[in-house]
This record gives structure tokens, C-alpha cells and sequence, in this order.
């Protein structure tokens, strides 16, 4: 069900937790769908004695992929118009990532009512993993 401009306040928030305990089969199943077979993301001996890292870490559009997932749940499939942002940390396995989209404005564009958000993606520790903006349209 797409959202509605009824609905939502500008400085309103939804927030949702977008996945418990990443797994690493969770990764390398990214990494097929992807395509994008990085040692740092699917070979732990890579990852920690070559690279130097403490594990493999999630891809950064796996990241990306499940925060706009919470996106489109939140406004309905097919109203983003615009979703972009930026990877502020890695993603390990374990990690339980939570979504937060905050209503920045409510405004017309080209005849049609949208929303702007910031949204921010965090760890269980509250450390930000990514930071971005998007816009959808409202009914």
C-alpha cells in the first residue's frame, strides 16, 4: 500500500530493523546475486591475513539493498524517485542493522505531491553504517 500524504508530518520518523545477525551465508549470497566476488567479502583468509581486516565484511550495496527494502515497504513499491547515499562503516557478520527515514519535507514537484527524507542506517552499537537521502511520491 503506498503511502499517503495524510499520513506523515515533516520531522516524523519510521524506523525498522532491516536484519539480525548478518550472516557470512548471507554475504556470499549477495555476492552471487551481485556478481561481485571480492575476497574481502567471501574468503576469511583474505579478508584477515592478507588484508588485514577482523573478518569478511558485507558488501556495501548489500547495505544499501536492505535499507532501501525498508524504504519502499515504508512508502509502497514503485514511489521512490530518488534514493542515494554513502557507506560510513563496514558491515561484519553479527551485525543487526536498524533504518531510520526521517520526513524532511513534504513539497510538489512537477504536479505531483513527494516526500523528501534523511535516512540513516546503524549498527547495534548506534554506529552509523550509511547515510543517504530519498524522495518518493505520495497519494
Amino acid at each position: 500500500m503506498a503511502l499517503r500524504t495524510s499520513d506523515i508530518s515533516v520531522g516524523l520518523s519510521h524506523r525498522a530493523v532491516v536484519v539480525e545477525n548478518l550472516t557470512r551465508t548471507q554475504i556470499v549470497q549477495y555476492a552471487g546475486a551481485s556478481g561481485d566476488y571480492n575476497p574481502l567479502h567471501t574468503d576469511e583468509v583474505f579478508a584477515t591475513q592478507v588484508a588485514g581486516y577482523p573478518s569478511v565484511f558485507a558488501h556495501g550495496m548489500l547495505t544499501m539493498g536492505m535499507t532501501g527494502k525498508m524504504l519502499t515497504d515504508y512508502v509502497g513499491d514503485g514511489r521512490l524517485t530518488q534514493f542515494g547515499g554513502r557507506f560510513t562503516s563496514q558491515v561484519w557478520p553479527g551485525d543487526t542493522l536498524t533504518t531510520m527515514a526521517t520526513v524532511t519535507a513534504i513539497r510538489e514537484e512537477s504536479g505531483v505531491v513527494v516526500a523528501d527524507f534523511d535516512v540513516e542506517t546503524e549498527n547495534q552499537s548506534g554506529g552509523v553504517v550509511f547515510k543517504g537521502s530519498a524522495t518518493a511520491r505520495l497519494d
